[in-house]
């Protein structure tokens, strides 16, 4: 027994099994993490759920970037360090804003959240070079989580007194509190849906799936009445269809799905129970069920049409002069579309030009009428983002060359508004950042786009003329993604949705992959397990290698540590408050001098610790601490208005509330808090004063 071997054969097929389920273990290990994502960071606007997001990217980006760089294929160039490079740039931008910021810790906040979306990127870089060949798993994934959240939000449609029984919106918005998130998501995943069903690699049975997944996909689209979703998805599929040479495969999964989608959506606004804001729960729950039926339906359908047109397609080889007439007519059918449009225009009541204008003027009047919340908001074109554009404009204006700082845009608009309006965003990432970052953020936002286009174009080009790259399955697959980037760029552009941890986790792992990728003619090697396995081996035996992963372990440490700060400064806050509950006032004292040393740039932590000491006894402790919150943030109308409260409680009087409250309503003139503050300083000074007169009178 001792001199019979192994055949070599059985160690072969244990590998190639094992090969063989990397792919869809790491397709659900992608989804996995980007719906980890999306549920924890839900909308991305309160601070305890994107830090603890926050924390795990930035550790888990850390460990795989680690890798990636143990693992780097030999004698490969760093394709997309370009990219990396801006991106970093901009993250330090972001930091050194800090600096000028006129809220500091918003600004801080910023950073982490700008981090964590390098970090990102640079695990969609590092993956390249860790899983290479693995790009269908990406697509798979991103189909897949972008399925799981569309699939969860309808369902809280469908069974609304289980999932969202205290709902008052008609509009699909959860998990994320946003439905133009919800919308955004579910379009992430068209373009890998018809790239599933339209492939030429793939299984006919997936293919067929790729039906009602995007039958789901379209439905939540509708749903969340998303327009900027379907402006999004037209375009990106405009520029798919334009650039991957599978347009009739294409076709014939997207038109039928579009159709039978829509005929259910209209169903849907016509329902009351489906379509109108605060309705009974019965009402919600009748419609919500026969909603249910209509989506087991649609599947149904769509599936069968999947299985026949595959069937039909797959069945027979098409003639290249056929598929490449049909791949023309879609072309100049997509060609065609703006000329019909215009042809509507001009037929209608207005005209060309004053259907044009009107709608011009809709969509840029600050004070133009904002759509109802309901189903007509679709084909409306009326917005406020007009209102928040305009003052985004009028803050870059003021300080145009580095901003008001990132994170600052909600405070500063406070002095230019001319409604009553509270937002936190600019509704549109680049006046956002003209605001926050100005010209230079501007310019490094830029040229971080041209250097991300021009690797993208490195990776999938040229398409056309002398080199022109053949059509394989991986160009195409790359072309997929890259049009999943364009999608959440369009939709960025004219909302806030870049803040939402989970549709930016989809995008800049997207994009990091096709910056990483180089020419889809460059043979990447082993991309199974065991090439990576032997990749890292290898990698660990080279002390350069070993020092920058550990550089970038610590990196990803500090990025996670710095996430951390805020919140817990704003838990020790919490706990002082509790303390003073509970009458431990020295405990209260030395916990909120605490959260002032952890997030020093926090005026929330000021505030709280004012308030303890004002419990305490120690008055001028106390308003030193208010004026230190005011030196911080003197551009922060908050900041006064505590100030100038302190004043007329436990400080000097009305009079110096009077002068402490007059830059708060210069900051914010439309201050309910800053006017009533006004009102009664401005009353019990005029009172003291009467008093002082009558007692003087009476001497």
């Amino acid at each position: 027994m001792a001199g019979v071997a192994l055949p070599p054969a059985g160690g072969g097929r244990s590998r190639s099994r094992v090969s063989a389920l990397s792919g869809p273990l790491l397709t659900l290990a992608f989804a996995a993490a980007l719906v980890a994502i999306a549920l924890g960071g839900s909308g991305g606007l309160q601070l305890e759920q994107i830090t603890r997001v926050e924390i795990w990217v930035d550790i888990a980006a850390g460990l795989l970037c680690a890798a990636g760089v143990l693992a780097a294929l030999p004698a490969r160039r760093p394709w997309g360090f370009a990219t990396l490079a801006l991106f970093a740039a901009f993250t330090v931008l972001t930091g050194l804003s800090i600096g000028w910021a006129i809220v500091p810790s918003g600004a801080w906040i910023e950073v982490n959240r700008t981090l964590s979306g390098f970090a990102v990127m640079a695990t969609g870089v590092a993956l390249v070079r860790l899983a290479p060949g693995r790009w269908r798993a990406l697509l798979g994934g991103v189909l897949l989580a972008s399925l799981t959240i569309s699939a969860y939000a309808l369902l809280t449609k469908v069974f609304p007194a289980t999932l969202a029984p205290d709902e008052t919106y008609a509009r699909l918005r959860d998990p994320f509190g946003y439905w133009n998130a919800v919308g955004l998501m579910a379009a992430l995943g068209v373009p890998p849906a018809v790239w599933l069903g339209a492939r030429r690699d793939g299984h006919g049975g997936l293919a067929a799936l790729a039906y009602p997944a995007l039958g789901i996909l379209f439905v939540a689209i509708l749903l969340a009445y998303s327009r900027g979703s379907l402006l999004a998805v037209a375009i990106g599929m405009a520029v798919w269809f334009a650039l991957v040479p599978l347009r009739l495969r294409g076709a014939t999964v997207l038109l039928p799905t579009i159709v039978l989608s829509a005929l259910l959506g209209l169903w849907a606004f016509h329902q009351d129970g489906l379509s109108k804001d605060r309705m009974e729960i019965l009402l919600r729950t009748d419609a919500g069920h026969e909603l249910g039926i209509g989506l087991l339906a649609l599947l149904v359908l769509l599936l069968l049409t999947g299985l026949l047109t595959t069937f039909i397609r797959d069945g027979r080889v098409w003639p290249e002069r056929t598929r490449r007439a049909w791949g023309t007519a879609i072309l100049v059918a997509l060609a065609l579309v703006p000329f019909v449009f215009a042809g509507a225009l001009a037929l209608s009541h207005r005209g060309f030009g004053g259907t044009v204008s009107h709608a011009w003027t809709s969509l840029t009047d600050p004070n133009a009428n904002t759509p109802p919340n309901d189903p007509s908001r679709l084909t409306a074109i009326g917005s406020v983002r007009s209102r928040y554009w305009r003052d985004a404009i009028t803050i870059f204006r003021a300080r145009p060359v580095v901003g008001v700082g990132a994170g600052g845009y909600a405070t500063a608009r406070l002095r230019f508004r001319k409604d009553n309006l509270d937002v936190l965003h600019a509704h549109g990432y680049l006046v956002q950042t003209a605001s926050d970052l100005g010209i230079i953020g501007l310019a490094l936002t830029l040229a971080l786009l041209a250097a991300w286009l021009a690797a993208a174009a490195r990776t999938t080009g040229p398409w056309r003329g002398p080199g022109a790259r053949p059509p394989t399955p991986e160009r195409a697959g790359m072309l997929t993604l890259a049009v999943i980037v364009v999608v959440f760029g369009v939709h960025s552009l004219i909302d806030w949705t870049w803040f939402v941890p989970g549709t930016r986790a989809v995008a800049l792992l997207c994009a990091g992959w096709v910056a990483a990728r180089g020419p889809t003619t460059e043979v990447l090697g082993a991309g199974g397990p065991f090439g990576a396995v032997a990749r890292l081996g290898a990698g660990i035996r080279s002390p350069l290698r070993v020092t920058c992963a550990v550089l970038v372990l610590l990196v990803a440490g500090a990025a996670a540590w710095s996430a951390s700060r805020p919140q817990h400064a704003a838990d020790q806050t919490d706990a002082a408050l509790n303390a003073l509950a509970d009458g431990n006032r020295a405990k209260a004292l030395s916990t909120a001098e605490q959260a002032t040393k952890t997030d020093p740039l926090s005026v929330d932590a000021l505030f709280t610790l004012s308030q303890i000491q004002t419990a305490a006894g120690q008055r001028a402790a106390a308003l030193a601490t208010l004026q230190h919150a005011v030196q911080l943030q003197p551009a922060n109308a908050d900041t006064w208005n505590q100030l100038a409260l302190y004043d007329l409680g436990a400080g000097p009087g009305p009079r110096a509330a009077l002068r402490d409250v007059s830059p708060a309503l210069f900051l914010n003139p439309r201050s309910a808090t800053a006017q009533s503050i006004y009102l009664e300083a401005y009353r019990r000074d005029q009172a003291a004063k009467l008093k002082a007169a009558k007692k003087a009178k009476g001497k």
